[in-house]
C-alpha cells in the first residue's frame, strides 16, 4: 500500500503544542533505564539524580544488569513521575551526564 493510501493527520489545534500531549497519566510510577560503563560511583551517581526529581525515589528499588561481557552496566530506576516537565529534565539531566552513554 503506497504512502498516499492514507489521508494526512489532521493538522493539530490552534495554539497545541503536540509535544506536550501525553498518554501518561500523573502521577504515575515510571522506569527509565539508564547505560554506561561498569565503574565505581556509577549507581551511586543515577541514584543521586533520580533522588533529585523525585524525593521519595527508594534507591532499594534499583534494578542493575551487567552486560555479557561486564564491560557497562544497565541501571533501571523507578520514579513516581508528576508531569512531562518532570520527565523532560530528568532525561536531559540523565543524558548529559559524563558518566551515562543511553537512557531509555
Amino acid at each position: 500500500m503506497s504512502a498516499s493510501a492514507f489521508p494526512p493527520a489532521p493538522p493539530p489545534a490552534p495554539g497545541a503544542d503536540p509535544r506536550k500531549e501525553s498518554l501518561i497519566e500523573y502521577p504515575s510510577r515510571f522506569p527509565i533505564k539508564v547505560m554506561g560503563a561498569r565503574v565505581e560511583g556509577f549507581v551511586a551517581a543515577i541514584t543521586h539524580v533520580a533522588k533529585q526529581f523525585d524525593p521519595a525515589f527508594d534507591a532499594a528499588s534499583v534494578e542493575l544488569r551487567e552486560s555479557k561481557g561486564g564491560k557497562y552496566l544497565g541501571i533501571t530506576v523507578t520514579i513516581t513521575a508528576t508531569s512531562r516537565e518532570q520527565l523532560d529534565e530528568l532525561y536531559r539531566t540523565l543524558s548529559s551526564h559524563p558518566m551515562v552513554k543511553v537512557v531509555l
